[in-house]
């Protein structure tokens, strides 16, 4: 016992004296980044690391907005100072420019690859080089086009089950289960070939529930891994003895983790095992699969058989691309497509204008692709949610050497001296402000902050255009940029506009009187009650009553 008491007691002091240097490091020993302006921390041990991540973060980034320019530095845990960036200068350098200076997170990589395995979300350098290069051509724009027609398969499907609940009149309706469940489905049969749920009862596939439930039971464990060394833990014995002591440690929420993450793996080992077996059977096998082989995976695994030997990929890796790929994919465009819903229904003047545009363009049937992506107001509606409410309000990086980041503006220093660039030092977190800069005043005018769909059907600000904004769409940071933007983000708007053209010509969508509030930790999500459970119930109703 007293063996053991003083084994507790050096641990306790170790992590005493760790403590304390990071708060003598941080608090008293000079740093560059002390003549950044920022806010005094609202804590000395978590300083505002809470403010800034936390659900309901929206009002101090409106501040910080406010108050700050548009570089800002923000103390973290114990002291550690984080830039906060929306400096369009400077995101181009952190993006694109010096993109490899500038790395995701230990944090963000190593949750990932124990989540999902290797894949893009958790790899670096080279390694994302290849992966991207192999990854590319299955999101080309003639992919699309076949998979739409998938897509609006799906869609019909979800609209027949809407209209069978609302057949006898206008009814409140849980729409947030219904997206999800749609956006897993169409990932299932265009990313993966194959198929979860037939959308026409109200009994999810088990995946849906699980992968809503991953962020919220993971996020203790995604908070404590910014402190350990995941890496090195993850090396230490073999993968039967790391497995042992996670299952005999004594935490519910950790063993629900493990649950899904062993879930989501033993789906996809199924669904690679399919394809492949087709692919050996050869091309009448791969017809009669769901996707007929245009799928995103069937496409992936021809190129990965034609790849050289240095640039194939493993089965880890087509596992860990498909696990991240359809989380990551889901969340984003379920809660996309559910936050539009909500606004057209807030908004019922655009809603009608865009149904009448859908309407005319459909004239009793599907869209075709191009058509469909070239429709004005409808474009408009997405950018315009996409740049007020883009699902991902941030996203991090790390210095991994010191580098002078510029700046488009000079911005006033603490001591009064005005600063045209930042020596940022080595391992510095840099959190890219994707909504400050789509909401940014001074380039979107004074009704930045506003949802109008309208000002996507005029020219945009000289402000804007000349600000040379680095992300891949529309003048927007929502997709992020450089060699880490979302490779997916073309099949995500064609998910949304077939989903909202087959669905706005049937119904109408209004206001439940339930409150529905926006969290923008991590992901944005709607959530109602004081529980925060996350629904957006909708009253639905049909266009025209039979």
């Amino acid at each position: 016992m007293f063996g053991l008491l003083s084994v507790s007691q050096a641990a306790v002091l170790a992590l005493v004296l760790w403590a304390f240097w990071r708060l003598v490091r941080f608090y008293v020993l000079p740093s560059t980044l002390d003549n950044v302006p920022g806010p005094e921390p609202s804590s000395i041990i978590w300083g505002d690391i809470t403010k800034l991540f936390g659900s309901h973060s929206r009002a101090f980034h409106m501040d910080l907005w406010r108050r700050f320019p548009p570089v800002v530095k923000i103390k973290t845990f114990l002291g550690q100072r984080m830039l906060y960036v929306y400096d369009p200068k400077a995101m181009h350098h952190i993006i694109v420019k010096d993109q490899y200076l500038y790395e995701e997170t230990p944090t963000f990589l190593n949750f990932n690859r124990l989540v999902f395995g290797p894949s893009l979300l958790s790899s670096l350098g080279e390694e994302h080089r290849q992966q991207r290069k192999l990854l590319n051509p299955v999101f080309h724009i003639n992919h699309m086009r076949h998979m739409s027609t998938t897509f609006y398969r799906i869609t019909h499907r979800l609209r027949n089950t809407l209209r069978r609940k609302v057949s006898d009149g206008p009814k409140e309706i849980e729409m947030l289960d219904w997206i999800t469940r749609t956006a897993l489905e169409l990932l299932a049969q265009g990313g993966l070939g194959t198929s979860f749920d037939t959308l026409d009862d109200d009994n999810p596939h088990p995946l849906v529930r699980d992968l809503k439930a991953l962020v919220p039971s993971s996020r203790p464990f995604f908070i404590l891994a910014r402190f350990l060394p995941i890496e090195r833990l993850a090396r230490v014995g073999s993968a039967k003895l790391r497995r042992w002591v996670v299952d005999h440690i004594p935490s519910r929420r950790l063993h629900r983790v493990v649950a899904i993450v062993d879930h989501l793996e033993n789906v996809n080992k199924g669904v690679l095992a399919r394809k492949k077996a087709a692919l050996a059977a050869g091309d009448e096998a791969v017809m009669e699969q769901v996707g007929e082989g245009k799928d995103i995976m069937s496409v992936l695994l021809k190129a990965n058989m034609k790849a050289s030997e240095h640039d194939k990929m493993s089965d880890e890796e087509l596992l860990g691309h498909m696990s991240s790929l359809m989380f990551a994919a889901m969340e984003t465009t379920s809660g996309a497509l559910a936050r539009i819903l909500h606004l057209l229904a807030q908004h019922p003047e655009v809603q009608e204008k865009l149904r009448q545009e859908i309407i005319e363009a459909r004239r009793g049937g599907d869209v075709d692709y191009d058509e469909l992506v070239a429709l004005p107001y409808l474009e408009a509606v997405c950018r315009e949610s996409m740049r007020v409410h883009s699902p991902a309000g941030m996203m991090s990086r790390m210095t991994r050497e010191d580098v002078v980041l510029p700046l488009s503006s000079p911005i006033k220093g603490n001591d009064g001296t005005m600063m045209n660039e930042i020596a940022v030092p080595k391992d510095t977190v840099v959190t890219i402000g994707i909504l400050a800069s789509n909401c940014n005043q001074d380039l979107w005018g004074p009704d930045a902050l506003e949802w109008k769909p309208e000002r996507w059907l005029k020219p945009l600000p000289e402000t804007v255009t000349e600000a040379h904004i680095p992300g891949v769409y529309s003048n927007l940071m929502t997709f992020l940029g450089g060699g880490r933007a979302c490779i997916g983000f073309k099949f995500s708007q064609m998910e949304m506009k077939i989903v909202l053209s087959v669905l706005l010509e049937t119904f109408r969508f209004k206001l439940s009187d339930k409150e529905v509030t926006w969290n923008l930790g991590g992901l944005q999500a709607p959530a109602v009650g004081k529980d925060g459970r996350a629904e957006m119930p909708l009253v639905v109703e049909l266009v025209s009553p039979q």
